[in-house]
């Protein structure tokens, strides 16, 4: 599909049923459904000790969904990139409907670290972070899944393993498997996951 094609509708109705888009090389918009989903434990990311240490200092400003478009910004990587514009038309779009959310870490007013994604159900699916300071983007994942597992959350979805998650405590599960928690997250409902009323 072409990426102006893509619509928070359509991005609602492909998580729903387990898939997720990319951009392509081409320019155009496919969608995956991974035969194991990669999960984070609702309970946490594993804090190594010296992440600990970090944590406690608090050297970071930790907001919530006061710069969305920045974030997503944020997240485009030089080369080898599956976000574009049509992107973030429409997941902005998807935050201002009230479905879709970051975490932000700021340093001296400066935006160093966040993640962003979005809330179906009890289900927070993100999808990609960054950081221009260490550790800026594990704190603020670790900040986002603490904030999902206080609204509610039951599930937190990371899409596809890497080296990178599996050391922060990520885990696989087969694709079926995701596919029965989701649907009982999709008969949930928390303070993030509520669309507007029309």
């Amino acid at each position: 599909m072409r990426g102006e094609e893509l619509t928070p509708w359509m991005i609602r109705y492909g998580y729903e049923r387990g898939a997720f888009p990319m951009t392509m090389e081409n320019g155009l918009v496919e969608w995956f459904q991974p035969r194991k989903r990669c999960l984070f434990p609702i309970e946490g990311i594993h804090v190594s000790r010296s992440l600990a240490k970090k944590i406690e200092r608090d050297p970071f400003d930790i907001r919530f969904d006061t710069a969305f478009e920045q974030v997503m910004r944020s997240c485009f990587r030089p080369e080898d990139n599956w976000l574009s514009e049509d992107f973030v038309r429409a997941y902005g779009e998807i935050h201002r409907q009230g479905w879709g959310h970051c975490a932000e870490c700021w340093l001296d007013g400066e935006l160093v670290g966040g993640v962003y994604g979005i809330a179906l159900g009890s289900c927070f699916c993100a999808e990609s972070m960054f950081h221009r300071a260490t550790d800026a983007s594990k704190i603020a994942l670790w900040a986002m899944i603490n904030r999902c597992r206080e609204l509610g959350f039951t599930i937190f979805d990371a899409q596809i393993m890497n080296p990178h998650l599996d050391s922060l405590g990520a885990y696989e599960v087969p694709h079926l498997a995701f596919e029965i928690m989701l649907s009982d997250a999709l008969k949930r409902a928390t303070q993030w996951s509520a669309l507007p009323s029309k």
